[in-house]
This record gives structure tokens, sequence and C-alpha cells, in this order.
């Protein structure tokens, strides 16, 4: 070996040998000096007026009690519990000179709050620009609410609740960092690493960009705790605030966006397919997670959270890293469940040049087929608002508009009705006589039928071809964003998007059997005038009939059931179609009935004038 070389390493003994000196030296003057760190103690902080905003900490690890790095990787398969022995970095003495501090920053579309907490989000609120208030977005318990926090560790793990240094970066950009320490650490060094959470937001934009970084510097050469580097946590639940999750008032679904097509998310299940994107969504707002990292895995979750009536949470699992430097990108979306705003974000006409997300499809009704149909009644709807600034208004202004075009189709209807009651001895002869034979039956029946030129079908025509529109129209008054808080009648129909009631029930009584929290008008009035429009649009000879006395009696009863809870503004249309319905027909069947004595003065013999029958004795 040469010379040089010997000189080399002995200097590197000597050097690495003082080194360690000098490090333990000022390590146990600092624990002198300085508390012990219980493992994963929550900072005690203060709130106050303060603001700090310090500088990367220069302190010396404290000295800790805590299982070599050997036993905690034998003990977890190389993956080590973070709830063993983690703990922050900073003394006692330098979290008491911290205080508790929260960070606004407002854009022209919503206005967030954090905390140094975590460096958490407590509150995203939406600007409502119509009514010129604000609705909240991330709703709160008994607690605050932490969104977005950090957990070392799996979706067990507790999310870290440190006083993180503050650095306001600029309008709408802010900086959270604090410094933890481990014993998964290189030789000779302190195990010491840094938690940086950055949140950049734009002016115009609903999205927002999160960027996660673990720092190791030259003391962390990985992070593997219990087999993730961190999960992170969207929750308790997303807003506005709601009586209940009933699919009527309000709901959350959660979806997935995975090998191009949106699907439902299952609860509590690891979802390791690395979908483009995922959704909790509600009746009208949204949040969506859109994670840019090479590896991660999701999981929905309802766990319960005191004060809040329902839960719905989304935990992103980042995978252990064996790098010491780990910066992990996130969009998240927390806005309007539109399709004018989220098809920005597959066309890059974002501020932050986003695009093929696909966004849009959680915009998608449950009736995708219905969709163009639905379209089109929104634009007809927001065109008749467009001339009278009132919803309800414009949705009678759209039923009648159906009605007229639809007029010909009832009316032919109608007149199949009466062919239909012509036809109807002649039927009751031929099933009377193959009554014992339904093969032969069914001939017959047939062969009647061309022979007459009739298509049974031709009467249910017409109802069959509004029922789309019925679906189409309950989609749009359920889940169009515009009808949110759109009012009709002041102090009895507020909302037309929520059903309306006269008389609301006291404290949390329910009705018994039927679950109803509230007396409502809108169900009786749609009784009455499907009532009053079965009776009045009977036509003669149908009142025996056992068939027609069920439509008339029966099923306007099953559906006030079925659409007590139903949104205000589905009923508002379904009350006045009945209502011009009525008209309709009183005009047909004064029609049809002309038309029918016509055809029965044809049939009678004619007598020729000056000619008398002679009387027989």
């Amino acid at each position: 070996m040469e010379k040089n070389t010997i000189l080399a390493v002995v200097l590197s003994t000597v050097v690495l040998i003082g080194s360690f000196l000098i490090q333990g030296y000022f390590a146990s003057k600092q624990q002198a000096q300085t508390p012990a760190v219980t493992p994963q103690s929550p900072v005690t902080a203060v709130e106050t007026d303060e603001h700090f905003q310090g500088a990367p900490q220069t302190e010396q690890t404290p000295v800790m009690t805590a299982p070599s790095v050997t036993d905690t990787q034998n003990a977890q398969g190389g993956a080590t519990a973070v709830s063993d022995w983690i703990a922050d970095v900073q003394s006692a003495s330098a979290q008491d000179s911290q205080t508790l501090e929260y960070v606004e920053i407002k854009t022209e579309l919503m206005s967030v709050v954090f905390t140094s907490s975590g460096g958490d989000m407590v509150s995203l609120k939406w600007y409502d620009s119509r009514s010129n208030s604000y609705v909240d977005l991330i709703l709160s318990g008994d607690n605050e609410a932490h969104a977005f926090a950090v957990a070392f560790g799996n979706t067990d793990a507790q999310p870290i609740t440190s006083n993180f240094n503050v650095n306001r970066i600029s309008e709408y950009s802010v900086e959270f960092y604090r410094d933890f320490t481990t014993p998964s650490a290189l030789a000779g060094t302190d195990g010491r690493f840094r938690l940086t959470k950055r949140y950049d937001f734009m002016p115009k934009d609903y999205m927002f960009k999160l960027t996660v970084t673990l720092d190791g510097g030259f003391s962390v050469p990985g992070f593997n705790f219990s087999g993730n580097a961190y999960t992170l946590s969207f929750g308790p639940q997303i807003g506005p605030t709601f009586e209940k999750l009933d699919n009527y008032y309000d709901y959350r679904q959660y979806f997935i966006f995975s090998n191009g097509k949106r699907k439902k998310g299952d609860l509590n299940k690891v979802i390791d397919t690395r979908p483009a994107w995922a959704s909790i969504a509600g009746k009208y707002f949204a949040f969506i997670a859109i994670p840019r990292l090479a590896q991660y895995s999701m999981s929905f979750s309802e766990k319960s959270e005191p004060g809040v009536l329902s839960s719905s949470r989304l935990y992103i699992l980042r995978p252990a890293a064996n790098i010491s430097k780990v910066e992990d990108v996130y969009f998240f979306y927390l806005g309007p469940k539109t399709n004018e705003v989220l098809s920005n974000y597959s066309t890059g006409k974002n501020e932050f040049g986003i695009k093929d997300e696909n966004l849009h499809e959680l915009a998608k009704s449950g009736f995708a087929i219905l969709s163009p149909l639905e379209k089109l009644l929104k634009w007809l709807l927001l065109g008749f608002y467009a001339i009278i600034p009132n919803y309800g208004v414009a949705i009678i202004f759209l039923t009648l508009l159906i009605k007229i075009l639809f007029f010909p189709l009832t009316k032919k209807g109608s007149e199949a009705t009466l062919r239909m009651q012509a036809l109807t001895p002649k039927i009751k002869e031929i099933q009377e006589k193959y009554k014992g034979n339904q093969q032969k039956l069914q001939i017959e029946m047939g062969n009647f039928y061309k022979k007459e030129g009739y298509n049974p079908l031709s009467g249910c025509l017409p109802m069959l071809l509004q029922l789309p529109i019925f679906i189409a129209m309950y989609q749009l008054f359920n889940n169009h964003f515009d009808l949110r808080g759109a009012g009709f009648i002041p102090g009895w129909i507020p909302d037309l998007s929520v059903p309306e009631y006269i008389w609301k029930f006291p404290g949390d009584f329910r009705m018994p059997v039927f679950g109803w929290t509230a007396l409502r008008a809108l169900p009786f009035l749609y009784v009455g005038s499907q009532l009053i429009y079965g009776k009045v649009t009977q036509m003669p000879g149908q009142q025996s009939n056992t068939q027609m006395k069920m439509m008339l009696y029966v099923m306007p009863i099953v559906f006030f059931f079925v659409l007590y809870n139903v949104p205000s503004g589905l009923l508002v249309y379904w009350i006045f179609s009945n209502l011009l319905t009525l008209v309709q027909q009183l005009i047909i069947n004064k029609f049809i009935i002309a038309k029918k004595a016509q055809a029965q003065a044809e049939q009678q013999p004619v007598i020729a004038p000056g000619k008398k029958k002679k009387k027989k004795f």
C-alpha cells in the first residue's frame, strides 16, 4: 500500500473520532438543559396574535430513549414503527417560544385558513357570488378540522399535530416546515429530517397544489414507517352543512377514475391500482385528489368524528422510499360539481394548465344515456330564467313548452284509446273463444289487430316517450348547481333543489313508519291535481274499467309516498304538467266526442225523403 493512502486513512480516522467526541460533548450539555422528548407527544401550543416565521432549527438533537434501529426493524419486518420512537427535534424551550398561528389565503373564488398545528387546512369557504356569502366546504365537528394532515405510517397512525414554522411565500402561497428525528440514521449523524408542506393557489382556480417534502439530508437514507413514508388524509367531511344524507337533501358518493372509466370507490379497502384521481362527491360540490406520484395507494373511510353527523375521508398512502429526499406533488380540487367547471381540467383551460384528467366524468348523472336530453332541458330552463329571473316561473314556462311540443302525441294517444274502446267487444269475444289455448289466442289477437290496422301500444306510446323527460327533469332538479338555493315563493319554497315544507316537526321527531320530518304541501297538491286530471279526462265507458280505476285512484296515492321527499322543483313541474295536460285533454275530448258522434251518424241507415215505412198490423 502506498504511503499517501496509509496517511489518508489515518487522518480520516482521527477526524471521525474527533467529530464523535465533539458531538457527544455538545449533546450531553444540551441534555442537561433540555428535558427528554416523549415520542409522538403532541406539542402544547397557545393561540396568540403573534406571528412566528422561524428560520431552520439549529439546535442539537435531544437525547431520547428509543429502541435501536436493528431491534425496531426486526420487529416490523424491515419497516420501523414510528409510534415507538419518532420525535420532534426541537427542544422544549424552543417550542414554548412558538405560538399557534393561523394563515389565511384569499382568492376570487375561495377563502382558505391554515393552522401551524401540523401545517393543516382548517377551513375552505367557497364564495357564492349570487348571495355574496361564503359556504363552508370543509366541515368541522367538536374539534377543529385538520384537512391534509400528514401521519408517519399508515391510516391508523396519528396525524402530526406539532407546531410548524410558517413561511408566507406570497399572497397565494404558504409553506409549513418542521424538523423531526429518527434512529434510522447514518452512522455519526443525529437522524434529523425535515417535513415541509407547501400550498400554492391561483386567483381564479378551484384547484390548488400541495407539495410534501421529506428531506433527510446526509442523516436519513430513507423513510419507512410501518411500510409507508407517510399517509396524507382529508377529512372529516366536505360541505356544505346538511341535516342528513338521504339522496334528497344531500349525499356523499365515492369515485375513482381508472383505466379511462369512472368507478365507485369501495369503503375501508386499500385501492392500489393507482387511479388517476379519487373523489368524495356531494350533491353540488366535490373534493378531488390528483396525486402526481410514481407509486401510491388510496382508501376511503367513514370513520366517525365527534360532532359530525356523517364523516367522509380520503387517505393517500405514500409507499416507503429508500432515498434521502422525497418531494411529492398533489393537486386538489374543492368546489362546484358542474360540467362547466370540471371540463376545464380536460381542456387545459385552467391556471395550472392541467388537462386530460377527465374530471367532467364526475358531473355525469346516473342516467348517462339521458345526458343530452338533460343538457337540452337545462339550456331551455336557463333561457326562460334569463327572461324572468325566477326559477319557479322558468319551470312553469318549460313545462308549457314541453306540453305544446307533445300535444300531437297526446292527441294521437287519446284517439288510440277511443279506438281501443270500439274494439273491446270483439277482443273480449276472441278471448272468451280461445281462453283455453293461449298460443291460439295470441295468433288470433295478432291477426285481429292486423286486420283492423291497430297497434295496441299506440295508446301507451305518448306516455312512454314522456318518461325519459320526467327522469331527465328529476336529474336536472336534483343536481343542477344553479338551482341550489334558487327560490320560487318566499316563505314557502325558498329552495327548489330540496323538499319544501309548511311545518317542520319539532326536534328530531320523525313520523312513525314513514320517517317524515316535516309536513309538506306540494305532495298533497300533486295528488289533488292527479285525481282531478284523471277524473275529468276519463273517457266515456271507462268508469267500469277496473284497470282504469286502479290508474285513477291507486297510482296517485302510491306516487304521493314515493315523491314526498323529492326536490320541490320536480313537484312544481309535475303539478303544472297535470294542470296543463288537463286543459289539453278537455280540448281533445271535445274533438274525440264530436268525431265519435259523427262516426255513429255515418253508420246509421239513411232513409230516402218522401218514403215512409208501412205499418204492419
